[in-house]
């Protein structure tokens, strides 16, 4: 009996505030790594919901995984190779099954998603419900390591964000091109969204934060067949959204810093590897940069690699290494990894002010 009294109060101990002898440890400057956005970070999450917007059948995943994941690439997203940068394992997707202990960080961005509701509204998880899954995470990662605990492991953490590139993109794929005259009002609306994002993971403890720039956005295949006769221009319309979009977010993130204690941010400004790797390809060891991987029709804009999205027809080129995009509007492994080296450890007129190496660096 007296040895049941001990278990008895050892457990009793265990379910109060009293916890300490059975909280989890972090392991030593342990830097966690959370992932919001788009199809350019989404490692699978919209396999798990009911939508069209995604990439678990052949060939995604031929290069790298040899099977489909969900990743919108031949292989790995940037996000894998900044994970492995960190010295992390691949951070997983939110909505996959399975034990998710979260001490490493995990994985919400959803193909489609845009900074804006509406955006391919019912198909994604938008930016909004997407920190409301962080939040859901706090509680739990607070109830798994205390109060205390939590904040270090939420305040180390380093917190990376693509979106917006589907609020500019869906008018133009749909026919329902946003008016010049409505513009800036529009851009607003989707960094004002962004902004009330950061603000919210700032509440409970975050305080580094890594961007995407759009860049040329409109000489994505998907955009650049929109582009009327067999001219090889990008979508100036699409470009010039784009511009007005990242040089709102950088005045953004100069507010934001400005007003926020300890608000540190790491952001790539991906034009500059664009405009490079167009005017010299063998540079990164590249042969086309116009033209798809894998798709159908001109510059293989049409999205149906894989032929699960309508069109059951597509080409697929016979080493993605050799290509920028892998299908109408994401990148290639290698192209990835070109991009997450330079997010990692670019000079500042590439990934500034701050670089990622830098933010996983301070605790």
């Amino acid at each position: 009996m007296a040895s049941l009294g001990f278990h008895f109060c050892f457990l009793l101990l265990c379910a109060t505030s009293l916890n300490l002898i059975c909280s989890y440890d972090l392991p030593k400057n342990h830097v966690a790594f959370f992932i919001f956005g788009d199809s350019l970070f989404d490692p699978g999450n919209n396999n798990y919901i009911n939508t069209i917007a995604r990439a678990n059948y052949w060939p995604y995943g031929e290069t790298f995984f040899k099977y489909p994941t969900g990743r919108f690439s031949d292989g790995r997203l940037i996000t894998d190779f900044i994970a492995e940068y960190a010295k992390l394992p691949l951070i997983p997707p939110y909505l996959q099954p399975g034990n998710h202990q979260f001490t490493y960080g995990v994985n919400f961005a959803s193909a489609g998603a845009g900074a804006l509701s509406e955006t391919n509204k019912g198909l994604v998880i938008d930016l909004k419900t997407q920190i409301s899954y962080f939040r859901n995470v706090e509680k739990l990662l607070r109830q798994k390591f205390g109060d205390a605990k939590a904040k270090t492991l939420l305040s180390n953490a380093v917190y990376i964000i693509s979106i917006g590139s589907n609020d500019y993109t869906s008018p133009f794929v749909t026919n329902s091109t946003v008016p010049v005259s409505f513009w800036k009002e529009y851009v607003a609306m989707v960094i004002g969204n962004l902004t009330a994002s950061i603000e919210e993971i700032y509440k409970v403890g975050g305080r580094k934060f890594g961007f995407v720039s759009l860049g040329q956005l409109g000489c994505t295949p998907v955009l650049r067949i929109l582009v009327p006769g067999n001219s090889s221009s990008c979508l100036e319309d699409a470009n010039a959204l784009a511009e007005l979009h990242d040089k709102a977010l950088y005045t953004a993130l100069q507010e934001l810093q400005s007003t926020l204690k300890g608000f540190k941010y790491a952001k790539h400004n991906i034009s500059v590897f664009l405009s490079e790797s167009a005017n010299d390809p063998p540079k990164f060891g590249l042969k086309e940069v116009n033209t798809a991987c894998c798709g159908s029709g001109r510059y293989r804009g049409i999205s149906s690699c894989g032929g699960k999205r309508g069109v059951t027809e597509f080409e697929l080129c016979e080493d993605p290494n050799e290509y920028l995009f892998f299908d109408s509007g994401h990148f290639t492994d290698k192209v990835n990894g070109q991009i997450a080296e330079l997010m990692w450890s670019g000079y500042p007129n590439v990934t500034g002010p701050c670089n990622l190496k830098e933010l996983f660096s301070t605790i």
